[in-house]
C-alpha cells in the first residue's frame, strides 16, 4: 500500500517550474438573432472558472492558463450549449449564440467519469435527466425514475426505502446493486439512503458495472443525483403541492455570495406530508401516513481560481404511521386494493445526517479533490411491526431497544487526482478510497396469543437477535483515455478493492414478563474480501454528433456474513462471498439537425457469478444470504429524444431485458431445489417511457404548456420460485399548465386510468400495490 501512495503522489507532482502564460479571455453570449443574453451561467469544464453575463451578454475571466478547454453555456429557457476552445495570447475571445429550449435539445454535462465531459461523447449507457426535466415528469423520489431510465426499476418494500434494479441486476439484501450518490457522496446502504429529491440540478444514471470509479455494490450501475450549489448570483425558488390522499409537498430555498467571488451559501428545505392509501379494517385508521422534513446547506469558499472548499450537510427526518401496509397476499391486494385488516399499527422513526467536506485544486498539471464524509442513519419502530399483516395476533417485530442499537455510521474518504483540464491526448484519474461502517443491530421477533397458528410451539414469547457489524475497506484505482487520432478513443482502468468484516452476534430467548435468556453466547466472526475491477472501451467518434462505442466492465457486490439465528443447534455466522458481474456492450450515440433529435442505442450482455440469494429464515424472520447461482442477462436498449416543430417535444425510452439463472440452487424445507432457468426478480422484461409536450406562447411573457406521458412495464416475477407475477401494464400522466420566468401553475393528474398492480412482493407473499390515481395542483415561484 505505501508503494501505491507514492506512486500516485508522484503522479501528482509531475509539474513545470516554468512559468506559464496566463490569459484574460472574454466572450458574449447571445440569441440567433444576436440580442444578448444577460444571467447566463458560463464555465470552463474541469475548472472553478465561472461566469455570468451582464446586461450587454458579455462575461470574462482573468488569468486564465493557456491551453485547450471546452466552455458550456446555461441560461433559462435556452437550450446548453458547450464549445471546445483554445485560449492564447491570440485567441482570447468568443461569441456563442443559444436557442430556444423549444427549437433545441441540451447539449448535457456530466461527472459520470468524475470528471465534467459531454454526457454524449462519453463511451457508455447514460441517462440523464435536467433540472427542467425533472420538474416536466415530477420526479419527487428516486423511485419515480422508473420507466424514465431504460431497463431500471425501483419500488419501495413498504418502509421508505427503495431497492433499485438495472439491467436485470436486482437489489435483494441491505447491500444495494445499484450504487446511489448524492452530491458525490455513496449512499452507503438502504440504512443511509435519502429517497427525496428536490432543488436538483440534475440526476445522471450509468447503466452497466461501474466497479472501476465506484466500486463496491456498482454492479447494476450508479445513480449520481446533483443538487444545485450556489454562485455568484443570488437566486431562490418557493414550490407548494398540493394534491389527493392529503398531500402536502413545500419547498424553498436560496443561494447567494456572501462575499463576492469568495464565499457562497445555498440553503434548502422540504416538507412532505401524506394520509397515506391503506385503510385499516382492523380499526378503521389510515396506514402509510407520512411526514417528512429535509434540509440541504451548502458553504462554498472560492480560495483562488485553483482551489475551494465545499462544505455540504444534509438531513432528512420521516415519520410513518403504518408503514408496511402490506396485504398478505397479491391477489388481496388487487381484489380489496388498499384495504388492510393488521391488528397493530407501527410508527418508524427515521432520522438521517449526511456531511460532506469537498476539497477541490485545479492546476496546470493535474487537478486534485478530496472528499471526506460522514452518514449516520437511526431507525426504528416505536410499536412493534404486525410481522403477519393479518388481524391475528401471530407475528410481531421488534427492534425499539435504544440509541445503542440500529443507528449506523459510516464515514469515507477518497483522494483523486486528475489530469488537468487542458489535457488533450491523455486524459486519466486516479484515486484512494476508504470507508468504515459501524452498523449494531438488534431485532426481536415476538409469538403473540395466535402464536401457535403460525408454527411457534407456544405463545407469548420473543426470539431476541443481536448483530454488531464492523467493516472497513480500501481501494485504489486508476483510469486512462487515450487519444489514438481524432476519431479513435481507448479508456482502459483498473480498481483494486480489500474489504475487512467483523460481526459480533448473541441470541436470546424471552418469555412475555420474565427476563430474556441468552441462547447463544455472543460470537465473533471475520471475513475478508478483495476484487479487481478492470474496464476496456474503444470509441469511434464518426463527427462531433454522432460515436460508437464498444465495451466491457466488471462490478461486484460486497461479500459479507449472514446470521443464521439464535438456534444454538447452527452455527452462529455464515460468510458469503462477493458477487461479480461483467458486462459487454456495444452502442452508438448520435445528435441529427443541429440538436433538434438524439438517437441512443444499446446492447449489452452480463454475465454473474456467484450470484447473493437472501432466504428468510423463520421463526426469526432474518435474511440469510448464500452464494447460490448464475445469472444471464442480456437485452437492448433505445432513447430518443426531438424537438419535432417548435414548442413541441417528444421524448421516448425502451428497454428490453432477458435475465435468467443458469444455475440456481436454493434450500427448501431441508432440502435444496434447482430453480434453474427462473427468472430474475424485480426485473420487468420490457421498460417503456413516451412523453409528449406542446408550449405555446399566450403573450411575451407566458406561455402554455400541455404534456401527456405514457408508461408500459412489462411482465415481471418478485420471488426466485417465479410463482408471484405481475403481468405487463400501462400507466398514464398529464401535466397542464402556463410558465412564465419567474412563476408555474400547474395542474397534473398520475395514473389516470387508476391501473392495480403490485411493484413489490416479498417471497411468503406479502404485496404492496403502485400508488392510485392521484390528482394535484403545483404553485412555483424563481427568484
Amino acid at each position: 500500500m505505501k508503494k501505491l501512495f507514492t506512486l500516485l503522489f508522484t503522479l501528482a507532482s509531475l509539474c513545470t517550474a516554468f512559468a506559464q502564460t496566463r490569459v484574460n479571455f472574454t466572450g458574449t453570449i447571445s440569441t440567433a438573432g444576436s440580442t444578448p443574453i444577460s444571467g447566463a451561467t458560463v464555465s470552463l469544464l474541469n475548472t472553478n472558472y465561472v461566469a455570468i453575463t451582464d446586461k450587454k451578454g458579455e462575461f470574462a475571466f482573468k488569468d486564465v492558463p493557456a491551453g485547450k478547454y471546452t466552455l458550456y453555456v446555461t441560461s433559462v429557457a435556452y437550450a446548453a450549449v458547450n464549445k471546445s476552445i483554445t485560449i492564447n495570447s491570440s485567441q482570447h475571445s468568443t461569441g456563442i449564440h443559444l436557442y430556444e429550449t423549444s427549437n433545441r435539445l441540451d447539449e448535457v454535462v456530466v461527472t459520470a467519469q468524475k470528471s465534467q465531459e459531454v454526457a454524449q461523447q462519453v463511451p457508455a449507457s447514460i441517462s440523464t435527466l435536467s433540472a427542467r426535466q425533472i420538474q416536466d415528469y415530477r420526479v419527487w423520489n428516486l423511485k419515480d425514475i422508473t420507466g424514465i431510465v431504460p431497463n431500471l426499476y425501483t419500488a419501495s418494500p413498504g418502509d421508505d426505502r427503495n431497492v433499485t434494479g438495472i439491467r436485470g441486476v436486482a437489489t435483494t439484501s441491505y447491500d444495494p446493486a445499484v450504487a446511489t450518490y448524492i452530491d458525490g457522496v455513496n449512499q452507503f446502504s438502504l440504512d443511509t439512503y435519502i429517497p427525496q429529491l428536490f432543488d436538483v440540478e440534475r440526476v445522471e444514471v450509468l447503466r452497466g458495472p461501474q466497479g472501476t470509479l465506484y466500486g463496491r455494490n456498482a454492479m447494476g450501475g450508479v445513480i449520481n443525483v446533483v443538487t444545485k450549489q450556489p454562485s455568484n448570483q443570488a437566486n431562490g425558488f418557493a414550490e407548494v403541492n398540493f394534491g389527493s390522499y392529503g398531500q402536502k409537498r413545500i419547498s424553498a430555498g436560496f443561494r447567494t455570495p456572501l462575499v463576492a467571488d469568495k464565499l457562497y451559501l445555498g440553503v434548502a428545505g422540504l416538507y412532505n406530508g401524506f394520509d397515506g392509501f391503506y385503510n385499516n379494517q382492523f380499526n378503521n385508521t389510515k396506514l402509510d401516513k407520512q411526514h417528512s422534513f429535509m434540509g440541504n446547506y451548502y458553504l462554498k469558499y472560492l480560495a483562488s481560481q485553483n482551489f475551494n472548499l465545499t462544505l455540504n450537510v444534509k438531513h432528512y427526518a420521516n415519520r410513518n404511521n403504518g408503514p408496511f401496509a402490506l396485504s398478505s397476499s397479491p391477489d388481496d391486494a388487487i381484489n380489496s386494493p388498499f384495504q388492510v385488516s393488521q391488528n397493530a399499527t407501527t410508527r418508524m422513526i427515521d432520522n438521517i445526517f449526511n456531511a460532506s467536506l469537498a476539497a477541490s485544486y485545479t492546476g496546470k498539471d493535474f487537478n486534485f479533490t478530496s472528499a471526506t464524509a460522514f452518514q449516520q442513519n437511526y431507525r426504528y419502530y416505536a410499536v412493534p411491526i404486525d410481522g403477519d399483516f393479518s388481524p391475528i395476533d401471530g407475528v410481531s417485530v421488534v427492534n425499539n431497544y435504544g440509541p445503542d442499537f440500529n443507528k449506523v455510521k459510516v464515514t469515507t474518504q477518497e483522494f483523486r487526482f486528475s489530469s488537468p483540464a487542458s489535457a488533450t491526448n491523455i486524459k486519466w484519474t486516479a484515486g484512494l478510497y476508504g470507508f468504515y461502517r459501524y452498523a449494531p443491530t438488534k431485532t426481536g421477533t415476538h409469538f403473540g396469543a395466535d402464536g401457535e397458528l403460525l408454527g411457534a410451539p407456544f405463545p407469548f414469547f420473543t426470539q431476541i437477535n443481536t448483530n454488531i457489524e464492523r467493516n472497513y475497506g480500501t481501494a485504489v484505482f486508476g483510469q486512462a483515455t487515450f487519444v489514438l487520432d481524432p476519431k479513435w478513443d481507448l479508456t482502459a482502468g483498473l480498481r483494486y478493492d480489500y474489504e475487512h468484516k467483523k460481526g459480533q452476534i448473541k441470541g436470546e430467548f424471552q418469555m412475555d414478563g420474565d427476563q430474556p435468556m441468552v441462547t447463544q453466547n455472543d460470537s465473533l466472526a471475520t471475513a475478508n474480501f478483495k476484487a479487481f475491477t478492470p474496464k476496456l472501451s474503444l470509441a469511434y467518434h464518426a463527427s462531433e454528433a454522432s460515436n460508437l462505442y464498444a465495451s466491457y466492465s466488471r462490478g461486484f457486490r460486497a461479500g459479507g456474513l449472514s446470521q443464521l439465528g439464535s438456534d444454538p443447534s447452527q452455527p452462529p455466522l455464515l460468510s458469503y462471498k462477493p458477487e461479480y458481474s461483467n458486462n459487454f456492450e456495444v452502442g452508438s450515440k448520435n445528435m441529427f439537425f443541429n440538436n433538434k433529435l438524439k438517437v441512443n442505442v444499446s446492447l449489452f450482455y452480463i454475465s454473474i457469478n456467484n450470484a447473493q440469494v437472501p432466504t428468510l429464515v423463520l421463526p426469526d424472520a432474518i435474511v440469510v444470504t448464500r452464494n447460490a447461482g448464475k445469472l444471464r442477462s442480456k437485452g437492448a436498449e433505445l432513447e430518443l429524444a426531438a424537438t419535432v416543430l417548435k414548442g413541441l417535444d417528444v421524448s421516448y425510452n425502451f428497454g428490453y431485458t432477458h435475465a435468467r439463472y443458469k444455475s440456481l440452487n436454493v434450500p427448501d424445507d431441508g432440502n435444496v431445489v434447482s430453480l434453474e432457468g427462473n427468472r430474475q426478480v424485480y426485473t420487468p422484461d420490457v421498460t417503456s417511457m413516451l412523453a409528449l409536450q406542446q408550449s405555446h406562447n399566450i403573450t411575451n411573457r407566458a406561455k402554455l404548456v400541455v404534456r401527456g406521458e405514457w408508461k408500459y412495464l412489462g411482465k415481471q416475477y418478485f420471488d426466485l420460485a417465479n410463482n408471484i407475477e405481475q403481468k405487463g401494464y400501462s400507466t398514464f400522466n398529464a401535466r397542464v399548465g402556463v410558465s412564465t420566468k419567474q412563476f408555474d401553475v400547474f395542474v397534473w393528474g398520475s395514473n389516470l386510468s387508476n391501473k392495480r398492480y403490485i411493484d413489490y412482493a416479498y417471497d411468503f407473499g406479502a404485496a404492496h400495490l403502485g400508488n392510485p390515481r392521484m390528482y394535484g395542483v403545483t404553485l412555483r415561484t424563481n427568484f
